[in-house]
């Protein structure tokens, strides 16, 4: 596989993110993905995805991709826990969460992207429902929004915004969720929206079966878009 290149695009350049969440896209899922995706810049993920799935866009498409995880499909997840005791013979564990199947874990983490200059955080996970794994009350969801605030503060003070892209699997409270108890969604991502304005909050975890399902909301100045199964966002790089 070629090397990725990271050259910077010039600010203001039009940028196609291809987002996936939730199942897998027989459009994505094909021998004929780069002629159809083969223009996008980025690919992120949004959770309830498998890993192998992953490592097929990286390889036939050879860009970046961000990633993190939902409630399901969660075979690797003990790998980029930072409390993980596993060791690994060949790569050190900052090799493993960067290079595995070809992604990179956002997970509880805020990056800014080299080519597109996108800044990303990242917090995956559930509404807790029962005693799996990956799984959040609002209050510990809460606690996971305060450990993105010094490096948000970094960015803020040296790009001029604390972030572009909240990436997540759990929709908001009362945006895009639904009653039941494992889809309802979280209030601390309503307060991050208020008060740190990204642009963009991509989720997953609700399944747009229902052809009158919203697929994007507004919340102050932040676009809310479900990118269940496959969407591409139009931006431009910063």
């Amino acid at each position: 596989m070629a090397a990725r290149t990271h050259s910077k695009l010039p600010p203001g350049t039009p940028v196609s993110i291809l987002c996936i969440a939730d199942e897998v896209d027989a459009l994505v899922y094909s021998q004929n993905v780069k002629e159809r995706f083969g223009h996008v810049s980025l690919v992120l993920a949004a959770g309830d995805i498998k890993m192998k799935y992953l490592g097929f866009i990286s390889s036939m498409l050879n860009k970046t991709i961000y990633f993190v995880f939902g409630n399901h499909d969660l075979k690797f997840y003990h790998h980029f826990r930072k409390d993980s005791e596993d060791t690994y013979s060949e790569y050190s564990q900052r090799d493993f969460e960067r290079n595995y199947f070809g992604s990179t874990y956002v997970g509880d983490k805020v990056l800014r992207d080299r080519k597109t200059g996108l800044i990303i955080a990242g917090l995956g996970g559930s509404m807790r429902y029962s005693t799996g794994i990956n799984q959040y009350s609002d209050y510990q969801m809460y606690r996971k929004v305060l450990k993105l605030i010094p490096k948000m503060l970094y960015y803020r003070v040296f790009y001029g915004r604390w972030v572009d892209i909240l990436l997540t699997h759990a929709p908001p409270f009362g945006i895009h969720d639904q009653p039941d108890r494992c889809h309802t969604g979280f209030r601390a991502f309503l307060w991050f929206m208020r008060k740190f304005r990204p642009q963009f909050l991509l989720h997953g975890h609700v399944h747009l079966h229902d052809i009158n399902s919203p697929r994007e909301s507004a919340y102050h100045d932040t676009r809310i878009i479900n990118v269940y199964s496959r969407y591409v966002l139009e931006v431009t790089s910063r």
